[in-house]
């Protein structure tokens, strides 16, 4: 924890300024408040026993310098709610940009594990906890902290038997706060699984809404959120459980606390050890001494939240990505295009077994080679590891003679395109999703782009042409108009090595026939690496590769594969 701890102080740094006069303000605004009950003291011991005219002037000189304290009061206050909070936002601006930034650098293998849902809570409802404990965690401990020593101070002057009174179960107060809090820390901690479990299910949902509504499947998801919805509520209930008699508990403490002292204070006024104005004062101290009390509860309450949505904060930061570039790796530059597979073998994690094993491949700069197989067998996993989504288990990848671990992960991306069967488009217009493949481009080099793609054509019939808004995930276009912007936005891209992942598969025969001309366009004196579905589309390879569990089993031309009649000619008759 004191590590923890250590690491959220440094979020200050950039705001130490701003910090300082928070708490200075805190300082004067608790200073303020100690004040006025030691003017009542002074008007009830001293202004009274004034002549009247003495009195009168007396209390307004008082009143003229009371009103000034509130009015810098209200400046502190102002600064502490205003600037104060904008510090707080901006340290959480901070560490969400530092988490989002952390989330680029990891690699598909933690993407595989991770549920977005849970992603998403992290950077949105743990960082506004975490920003409001850093804001007001150190200025609500300072002022409890001002009010409880400056109300001992004053008190302890006024009566050391009173002030004994009201001590004495403090004692007893923090030991219970204690104990409560230990067991509020795990249950907040629960509360975050908890309500990033039901944003996960929230947004898996929401994404598949149009295939739950096509099974007409409401109701099991309805039901299947429900099982979430109760686990954050009984999550919640705990947390309350123990939140109740921390409050009520901490409550009543207070309310005993200024029992004791009336108590204490009559039987002192019976025996006249204490004059009734600093009876008086006294009773007004008390209730400054248990405001910071509440101010505490509250801390506590917000530390839990706070704190616990850090330490997931920081554990998210702890993953190291597992696909990095090394503290030498050079910049792969003027790329040809020849990649070659020197005994490679792969896994996912180290319980699973090989996905592939001693893959020996040669595809020469400019070469058009199809990979095929059944389903499983390893096909986008192989064209996986040459833009290092994955590392290889074993072996090595050449580019041009490079081992791509030798270069940067940037450069090495920048020279490799990827049309994949699921295209992805982002909300916004085609002409933003286009330039996404170099967005350094023109307008002109975007619609030459879409013109080699076939997009250009359908484009300009859209109301708004380049500038069409397309949805959420490109909805509102068809699979054959998504597929060709994102093949506009790899011709925009311009990579000397390609790799189409089943890119027509998903296709009606019209959109395929366009779709598959302009790969072949984007393929032309290109690296092209294609996996294949449709068997039919291949035909024309320079090479096909027959990829099996035991890696690749046979390689050739179409009429090569056919007349061995063994695994490709099987899989040919058999999609005849």
């Amino acid at each position: 924890m004191k590590n923890n701890i250590k690491k959220m102080i440094k979020y200050y740094k950039p705001y130490k300024k701003t910090f300082f006069l928070d708490m200075f303000f805190a300082f004067i605004a608790s200073v303020i408040t100690l004040i006025i009950p030691l003017v009542v003291r002074y008007i009830t011991s001293k202004v009274l026993v004034l002549s009247k005219d003495e009195a009168f002037k007396m209390i307004i000189t008082l009143g003229v310098i009371l009103i000034c304290l509130v009015f810098i009061q209200f400046i502190a206050n102002y600064y502490i709610t205003n600037i104060g909070h904008v510090m707080g936002a901006k340290m959480e601006y901070d560490m969400r940009a530092q988490i989002f930034n952390h989330y680029q650098k990891l690699s598909f293998s933690f993407y595989d594990e991770e549920k977005v849902g849970q992603l998403m809570s992290r950077i949105t409802n743990d960082l506004f906890d975490i920003s409001e404990l850093l804001h007001h965690g150190p200025e609500n401990l300072a002022i409890s902290i001002i009010k409880i020593v400056g109300a001992f101070i004053i008190l302890s002057s006024i009566s050391l038997y009173l002030s004994i009174a009201a001590f004495a179960l403090v004692p007893f107060m923090f030991c219970y706060a204690y104990f409560l809090n230990r067991r509020m820390k795990r249950a907040f901690r629960e509360n975050r699984v908890q309500i990033a479990n039901v944003n996960t299910q929230i947004e898996d949902n929401l994404s598949g809404i149009r295939v739950v509504k096509s099974f007409a499947n409401e109701d099991i998801e309805n039901e299947k959120f429900k099982q979430g919805n109760k686990g954050f509520l009984k999550a919640k209930k705990e947390s309350y459980y123990y939140m109740g008699f921390f409050h009520s508990g901490m409550t009543a403490f207070t309310m005993l606390i200024n029992v004791v002292v009336i108590m204490t204070g009559g039987i002192l006024l019976t025996k006249e050890l204490i004059s009734v104005y600093d009876f008086i004062a006294f009773l007004l101290y008390i209730n400054i001494f248990t405001d910071p009390i509440k101010t505490l509860i509250d801390f506590t309450e917000q530390f839990q939240n706070g704190y616990s949505g850090f330490e997931r904060f920081l554990e998210i930061l702890s993953i190291k990505p597992d696909i990095e570039d090394k503290k030498d790796a050079i910049n792969l530059e003027n790329v040809k295009g020849e990649v070659v597979f020197d005994d490679v073998s792969f896994k996912y994690n180290d319980n699973a077994h090989r996905v592939l094993k001693h893959i020996n491949l040669k595809v020469e700069a400019g070469k058009y080679v199809a990979i095929v197989g059944s389903s499983g067998g390893g096909k986008t996993t192989l064209c996986s590891l040459i833009p290092r989504f994955y590392d290889v288990t074993k072996g090595r990848i050449l580019i041009d003679g490079k081992d791509i671990r030798d270069v940067t992960l940037k450069s090495l991306r920048n020279n490799i395109g990827i049309v994949q069967q699921d295209v992805y488009l982002f909300a916004g217009n085609i002409f933003e999703n286009i330039k996404y493949g170099k967005p350094s481009a023109s307008k002109e080099e975007v619609i030459r782009a879409a013109k080699l793609a076939n997009a250009h054509d359908f484009i300009m019939e859209l109301p708004n042409g380049y500038d069409t808004d397309i949805g959420q995930r490109g909805i509102k276009l068809s699979g054959g108009q998504k597929q060709r912007i994102s093949i506009a936005r790899v011709f925009l891209k311009n990579p000397p090595i390609l790799i189409f992942d089943e890119a027509t598969s998903a296709l009606d025969n019209e959109s395929e026939n366009i779709v598959k001309e302009s790969l072949e366009r984007l393929a032309k004196n290109r690296t092209t690496f294609v996996i294949a579905h449709r068997l039919s589309t291949i035909k024309n390879a320079e090479k096909i590769l027959v990829l099996t569990e035991k890696g690749i089993e046979e390689s050739g031309t179409h009429k090569e594969l056919m007349d061995l009649d063994g695994i490709y000619a099987g899989l040919y008759k058999w999609a005849e």
